[in-house]
């Protein structure tokens, strides 16, 4: 039985990769103008479908708006009762419909005309009423469905799904989106934290910074590290410029070296070759600069060495970063 339903799995996923393979000779010249067409236009992609037609409608509707092209879904059922006045002008609409005369798409397509707004369509039937009534029609027709009643839409919506992805991910690379871009559109996202926070948006600063003058015992030293809780503590000279850290590391180094700890004076036994981050880098820099010298903190200086702030890696866990 396990067996079965692995072949039968297998079966499916060779229908609709299929499906979408065929439509590799169809990004021809059509293809180009309806992409012109969204790129010049300078409203919003209104995207419509019904049913599964509609599912599918949505979510390319949510990739070309997260890839720097306005984008909204319609329902055609509520846009003859209102939801039409959401389309102006400026905008242009993307119709799906695998037969091309879905009842409630149809019911719209004069009123578009009157308006006047641009029509993209992508139908499976290219001779349909969508098809000829839009000003560039994608075929997306399929030989068969995976369902094995040909009745439940499978390959013809993920045809339809691979088609709408390729229109926006050319007209992503023409419009020159970048991961910033990307980044600004997802801020709640991972990519969007490591690419738009900033080391001075979680660094430490003002009294939280652990900081001691150079002149300073290492039993000092140690109390600071101890009560900041950054692991180190950063050296400054008397114009509060970096002069050296001193870190667990350090310490360790300190007690194998025999020396008292009580006496012990902190410009003895500080690194004075540390490594720092400007505040305005990006934070995922300061996490690459903790990985490539294999420490655990950084100071954060301005370009003349002034001391600025202090993170450790617990505070790049916290933002998300790692």
């Amino acid at each position: 039985m396990t067996h079965s339903f692995q072949q039968l799995g297998i079966a499916v996923l060779k229908t609709e990769a299929d499906s979408i393979n065929a439509l590799i000779e169809r990004i021809d010249e059509k293809f180009q103008v309806a992409c012109e067409m969204i790129l010049a236009c300078k409203g919003r992609i209104v995207v419509t479908g019904m049913g599964k037609s509609g599912h599918i409608g949505n979510k390319i509707a949510a990739t070309l708006a997260s890839t720097g092209t306005p984008a909204f879904f319609m329902h055609p059922g509520e846009a003859s009762h209102g939801d039409l006045g959401m389309i102006t002008e400026q905008d242009l609409v993307i119709a799906l419909s695998n037969s091309g005369e879905v009842s409630e798409i149809i019911t719209l397509l004069p009123l578009l005309k009157r308006l006047p707004v641009p029509l993209i369509s992508l139908t499976g039937n290219k001779h349909s009423t969508l098809a000829e009534m839009a000003d560039v029609n994608l075929d997306v027709g399929v030989e068969k469905e995976a369902c094995p009643l040909g009745l439940a839409p499978t390959s013809s919506t993920t045809a339809s799904l691979a088609m709408g992805d390729a229109l926006a991910i050319a007209v992503l690379e023409v419009r020159g989106f970048t991961e910033e871009d990307f980044a600004r559109s997802h801020p709640g996202g991972s990519l969007g934290r490591r690419l738009l926070l900033r080391v001075r948006d979680i660094m430490h600063t003002g009294d939280r910074i652990p900081v001691i003058p150079i002149n300073a015992s290492l039993k000092q030293a140690l109390l600071e590290m101890s009560k900041k809780g950054l692991g180190m503590t950063a050296i400054s000279d008397n114009n509060n410029q970096l002069a050296g850290i001193y870190t667990d590391g350090d310490l360790r180094r300190t007690l194998d070296s025999n020396a008292d700890i009580q006496t012990a004076m902190i410009i003895d036994h500080m690194t004075t070759h540390c490594v720092t981050i400007d505040a305005d880098q990006i934070a995922s820099a300061a996490l690459n600069l903790m990985e490539n010298n294999a420490i655990n903190a950084l100071i954060v200086t301005d370009t003349k060495g002034t001391i600025l702030g202090a993170l450790n890696m617990h505070d790049l866990l916290r933002a998300g970063i790692v």
